[in-house]
Parts: structure tokens; sequence; C-alpha cells
């Protein structure tokens, strides 16, 4: 880093996260004045337009890349049209001790003033839970699911390479194209498309106004510069006049160009998750070879304004949601992910000295905000690979790395071509998506030890006495564990049939009633569909359902088979009492659940094989069932941290856990319970198919000093390929201690810069919540390959 960009990194990392009112305001006033004039399409379109021409616009001190989606670096806008919070909401935010929000007064005073009044019983939200069935909403109060839509809009997708390619007034002249092709006799979808078409021209126009303000601005404040600021100012008001209007030609108009799309997409609607720009490295590498052959850009110059690039991600702090508590801790992090490295749409490694460069920065900068990650192809040189792992070793969490063969096979085996798939790979957390051609809807999470639990129950939720699934058989008449696998699977499609209805439900909702117009230009195929992003537009449409506990229900399973049919020591209904009691007076048995039954993650083939047939009796389930967008349903394997949330709704569970403790996070095993060593969790997780799935996620704890030295890379280094080989999809690790930890917990203050890797996302360490610290700490520590 060179002094502006350390000194607008620790501008960053200064700046509070607090909530603004200014979007909601902007956004309910229009809808006070305009609601029903127009087609729902142009209305959001034009909505889309007032906002960002009556929006406070910010230009930071030295800023090269400028932008942003509130008033000031990580001012949070609110999206009262999907879910609009309690003034409540916002004083709990505002006081939490935890990732917290600064809300002034006047924000609050707004709200009960005029958007809570507006927006109740207008919101997406509160149209969902109108419209959902009681079965629904039973079940997603007993823990057995959780729907992100409630919350925030779909959107989970990424850029790829056409966005350098073309400006807003090409896709405008695509948009007037196919508004003049429409076939009004024999279309009965026409004046729809022709709407849809409209609202997606006028979201061009705020996009291309938003970059023009931003050049008045910069030409102002030229005025009263001194000479090397000033050149600065006239240099970006020069790239946004240009940019995101046309496509870009130089480095910097290049990066400029996506930040405006990414704010669009973001400030427009709150998408979940944040827009992610791709592959970086391949994307900015004609620009940056360009500009060096010609002298106009040198390497340090293309690194600082890249440094510029990360930090304007690192100010855009997540959206706060509703209904929080204050004992709630999320994440202020927003999931943008960079992809790097992986392969060429031709099918050759895509890596190049941007990856490299990009490494650099990660390195130097480790900031929350991009997320990274490295697609390693067998094509990938292993020097790339080693850079990334000499990064890792740092301990950061980042980048994560994924296995791109298996992320295109993935997506062959979903219908994508052979060339979409090369261009796709992972955001957010492991997604797997066709960049800028698919719509991947994220639906929630999927808790499959509570599965086990309502099968142990005949289909009665325990903690809530509600007949949430199947009356199922008595677990006194289960006479094989083939008859208890048979209840647990009658509960596992039970619940997913109220699931699907319900998410259903909400996907029409939002193509009905909230259409993502500016999203729409920029995803293959909604133009030339006429169809919104969310409602079918895009080439690809997959939903996914992400399963959680897989390490838990595994290890339930294999100690009920061994212990109760297998080896008949224990009766399954005294088993279920002992759980029902949380093990009261029963230590040794717990101790023995814990420590000498069959575990997941030690290359046991009789856990695993509990493993590799709870996944293919979820796949058979979720894959393929039809959405209401014309594609299907997928299953992913990830938790973000939502295994700690699903623990906290379960009873002791037939593996040792005590009720309310985590269950495990990804396809990891259970915190604790691998002990052979990194390579047999790694031949353990490798014997799911996971090109049956849209994303797995495994989380490694590794001890620094077994990473020390060249040696430690290369070890580590092999342990990557191993598993890739083998068809993993995804890999990621903490280097560190838990004595380090635990440290970090007794005196917070000295350790507010420790980063560790969560889930699919790092975050600093001492704004988790307890539960989810020791859950960390509780990871296995690997001190040997």
């Amino acid at each position: 880093m060179n002094k502006r960009t350390a000194l607008l990194r620790q501008e960053s990392l200064a700046a509070k996260p607090s909530v603004t009112g200014e979007r909601a305001e902007i956004v309910t006033r229009f809808y006070r004045d305009n609601y029903g004039k127009y087609s729902t399409p142009v209305m959001r379109g034009m909505c889309f337009c007032d906002l960002v021409e009556k929006k406070e616009l910010w230009l930071g001190e030295g800023e090269l890349i400028v932008g942003e989606r509130g008033p000031r670096p990580k001012a949070v806008p609110t999206f009262p049209e999907l879910t609009c919070h309690s003034a409540q909401d916002l004083r709990i935010l505002d006081s939490r001790p935890l990732t917290q929000y600064k809300v002034e007064p006047p924000v609050i005073e707004l709200y009960e003033r005029e958007i809570i009044p507006y927006w109740k019983g207008r919101s997406m939200r509160d149209r969902m839970f109108a419209e959902l069935p009681q079965e629904w909403v039973d079940a997603y109060e007993a823990g057995c699911f959780t729907e992100f839509m409630e919350q925030r809009a779909p959107g989970h997708t990424v850029a790829d390479g056409k966005l350098y390619r073309k400006g807003m007034l090409d896709f405008k002249a695509e948009i007037s194209r196919a508004i003049a092709a429409l076939d009004f006799e024999l279309d009965p979808e026409a004046l729809d498309k022709r709407e849809e078409l409209r609202g997606m021209a006028l979201s061009c126009d705020a996009v291309i106004r938003w970059a023009g303000r931003y050049a008045q601005l910069a030409d102002a404040e030229a005025k009263s510069a001194d000479s090397v600021r000033r050149m600065e100012l006239l240099k970006i008001a020069e790239v946004c006049r240009r940019v995101p209007a046309n496509a870009p030609c130089t480095f910097q108009e290049a990066l400029q160009y996506y930040w405006f799309c990414h704010l669009a997409v973001i400030t427009e609607l709150n998408g979940w998750d944040a827009f992610s720009p791709g592959h970086l490295d391949q994307h900015l590498w004609p620009f940056y070879q360009k500009d060096l052959a010609e002298g106009s850009l040198t390497r340090e110059q293309a690194k600082e304004l890249l440094e510029c690039f990360f930090i304007k991600f690192n100010n855009h702090t997540a959206p706060a949601k509703q209904g929080v508590t204050a004992a709630e801790s999320g994440t202020l992090t927003d999931f943008a992910n960079i992809n790097l490295a992986g392969l060429a749409r031709d099918g050759s490694d895509g890596s190049n000295e941007l990856t490299h460069l990009l490494l650099e920065i990660i390195d130097e900068m480790h900031l929350l905000q991009p997320s990274s990650n490295l697609q390693v192809s067998r094509r990938t040189p292993d020097n790339v690979l080693k850079h990334a792992l000499r990064v890792i070793r740092k301990g950061y969490g980042f980048p994560s790395l994924f296995n791109a063969d298996a992320v295109v096979e993935e997506q062959l085996r979903q219908g994508k071509t052979l060339e979409d798939a090369r261009e796709g790979g992972c955001s957010g957390c492991v997604e797997v998506g066709a960049f800028g051609k698919e719509a991947y809807i994220l639906t929630g999470y999927f808790n499959l030890v509570k599965m086990l639990e309502l099968a142990l129950h005949q289909g009665m939720d325990p903690r809530t006495g509600k007949q949430i699934g199947a009356k199922t058989e008595s677990p006194e008449n289960f006479r094989s564990f083939d008859d208890l696998f048979a209840a647990f699977q009658a509960q596992v499609h039970h619940v997913l049939d109220i699931k699907v209805r319900g998410n259903q439900l909400i996907e029409r909702l939002y193509a009905t009633r909230m259409p993502h117009t500016f999203l729409s230009v920029i995803t293959d195929d909604c133009i030339s569909r006429g169809k919104d992003y969310n409602a079918g537009g895009a080439r690809y449409n997959n939903t996914f359902i992400q399963a959680v506990g897989i390490g838990s229900i595994t290890d339930s399973l294999s100690a009920l088979k061994e212990l109760v049919f297998d080896k008949n020591e224990l009766p399954l209904s005294r088993f279920i009492q002992i759980l029902d009691s949380d093990f009261e007076g029963m230590e040794t048995l717990r101790q023995r659940l814990v420590n000498k039954t069959h575990k997941y993650g030690n290359d046991d083939d009789f856990a695993d094989e509990n493993m590799t047939r709870t996944f293919r009796m979820l796949f058979e389930a979720i894959d393929g069932r039809p959405n209401t967008k014309g594609g299907a349903y997928r299953v992913e394997m990830l938790p973000t941290t939502c295994h700690v949330y699903f623990g906290e709704v379960c009873l002791a569970s037939p593996d040792g856990r005590r009720k309310g403790l985590p269950l495990s996070e990804g396809i990891s095993p259970v915190q604790g319970a691998d002990r052979q060593g990194p390579t047999a969790v790694l031949k353990s997780a490798a014997k799911m198919d996971h090109v049956k799935t849209g994303g797995t996620l495994l989380n490694m704890k590794f001890s620094p000093s077994l990473v020390e030295g060249e040696e430690g890379i290369d070890n580590l280094h092999s342990l990557v390929r191993s598993y890739f080989k083998l068809n993993g999809h995804h890999m990621q690790f903490n280097v560190v201690n838990a004595a380090k930890l635990r440290e970090a917990q007794a005196q917070p203050d000295q350790y507010r810069d420790l980063i560790v890797r969560v889930a699919g996302y790092s975050d600093y360490f001492c704004d988790l919540s307890p539960a989810l610290q020791e859950e960390i700490i509780q990871r296995t520590e690997h001190t040997a390959f």
C-alpha cells in the first residue's frame, strides 16, 4: 500500500456502520405519490431514477474510484418495500454490543412518522406472511428451515465479461430493438414484456445519471483543489462522463464501470447476497495489457487503483435485518466475492499477472470485504496456487479454494453449455452459477438434525409441542435401522414439501410485485425474453435449498445404528428419553457417544456410509423439482452461521451433542470429532458426490507451525491437489491455534484485528457471538498432515 491507500484503508476501518433513512424516505415518498399510476416495472425504474437524482453523493478525499450506496462510507440504507424495520428494531441495532449500527434519533423519528405507517401491510415481508400457509409458518418458527427472501430480495449473482464490452447506451439500443420486435397480435405477453423493457431502459438512464452527477461533483471540487488533486478529480470527471454510458476503454474506466453497476444492483434492491465482480483478473487483463503497452499505466498505478477499488467494497456494510434482538450478532459482511484464476471460456488457464497482483493486495490489505477465492483447475500453475497458500497461512481465512474442474462439471450436470460453465464460478459463500446468465436463488437453510428429532417423536416438535412433521410410525415399532431411516426420510420429504410450496408463492410475489430492472439489463436473455430476472428472464434459473448439519446427522445416525440396532445395547425408547432430558444423569453414556462411536471425518466407512446415504436421499428429494421460472431446485451444503441457530432449536442429539449447542457446519465433521488427521477428513468428505450439488463448504483448522516454511506450503499444496483430484468442491482454512483465540476472548481490545474464517466468509473474531466463537475454537486443530 502507498500513502494514499493506507489512509483510505484506515478511514474505512475506522468508519462506524450506521443506518441512514435517506433511501427509505425517497422511495416511500415516490411510492406514496405514484403507486398505481404506472405498471410495476416502469414504476420501479422511475423510482430508481428518482432515487439516484435525489440521494446525497460522497466523494472522499484521495479517492480514485467513486460511489457509495449511502451518503457516506458504511452508512447503510434500508429497503422498506422489502422489509420494514420497527422503531424497536432500530433502537436495538443502535444499542446492541456486537455488530452495532448507529441509528440517530431523526432516523427513528422518520420511521415512526412516515416509513412504518406507509409500509405496514405493504412490504414484501408483510405480504408474504399474509399469504403463506400456517403449516409453513409453524415449520419456519420451529427452526426446520429459514427463508432468505423474507429479509432480502433475490439477486445472488455475479457479473460476466459483457459489462466490459457494452455500455448502458448499448444495452438501451438492445432494449429498443426488443420492444420493436414485440408481436402484439400473436404474443399475449407482449404488453407485459414492453413494460418490463421500459423499466429496464429507465434503470439504464438512472445509472448514467448517477455517474453524470459524480462527474459534476468532481468538476466542482476540482476548482478548489491543489494542482495534484485537481488533475485526479478532472480525470474522475472524465471517466464518469464516459462510463457506464459507454463501454470502458482503460483500466480505470473498467474498474469505475463495474463499481457503478455494483452500486446499481445493491441500491435498486437489496439482493441476497451482494453482487460480485466474477473473474476480475480475466476481465481486467485486456485493459491492463493495453494501458501498459501504451505507457498510460504502470504496475504500481494499477495496484493503487485496485486497492482503492477494494476499499469501496469494505465501505459497504450489509443492510441490517428486521426483527433483531439485543442478543443477536450476525455479520456486517455483504458477501461480495472475487474469483481468481480458474478457466477461461475456451478452457485454457485463466490466471495471469493480475492474479498475482490481486493476491498481493489481498495479503497486504487484509480487509473483510471483498471476499476472495482461487479457482483451482488442473491447468492452474503450481506457482499461482502456492502464492494463494502463502496468503492463506497468514491466518486471514482467505482466499478460499474451489475446484474449478468440479465447478464446471456441476454446471454441465444442470444443463448449461460448456462455455457458460467455464465462465461461471462461485459467489457468496460457495454457490455455483453461470456468471451473468443465471438467476440462482437461495431460499434458506434446512435443518437435518431437526428432521431426525421429528422422526423420533412421530412428527411432533418436542420444543413447541406442535405437529410439524408427518405422523410417522412410533419409534417403539422400529424393528431395524432401515425403519428409523425411513421415518427420517419421510420427515425430510414432508417438511421439504412445505418449504417448497412456500417458496413457489414467494417467487411469484417477487416476479409480479418486485422486479429487479437493472439486474435484468445485465443478465443474459432478460432483454431478449422481455422478462425480469425475478420472473424467469435469465438464461438459467436455479433455486437452491441449503442443507445444514450433515456431520451431526451422520454421527447421530451412526450412534443409533450401532448402539440400538447392531449391538442392541440400548432400547430406542430409552435413548429418546435420555435425549429429551439432555443426558441428565447419563454423562458416562454421553462421553461414550462423543468419544467411542463411529464419526464422520475419520475415513470410517461405517459413518461415511450413513453420510452418503443421507446425501443421496436429500439429493433425490430436492434436485429437479420444478420452480416457477422454468428452472429447478438444487441442493447445497453450507450453513453460513445457521448451524448455531439450528442447534439452539434442537434438543440433545444421539451423537452426544447437548441441547442448544451448534450443529456441524458445511460438510465439515462435528467439531472435534475428526481425530485421524486432515487426510482422513478429505477422504470422508470426498465420498459425497459433490457434482450433484450447487456447492459444498469444508472448513479446516491448522496450527500455524504446521504450514511454516516451504515444506509447509508444499504439504498444503499436495493436500489441496489431492482433495480436488477426488472431486471435492471447496476447502478453506483457519491457520490459528486455540490458545490465541482464548486470549482474544479474554482480552478482546488487544485482538480487534484478528480475522478468522467463519463459514463461507471471514470476520473479526471479537465481533462474533460467544456461541460462534466457541464453535470455531472447538473445531479440530490439525498439527500434522
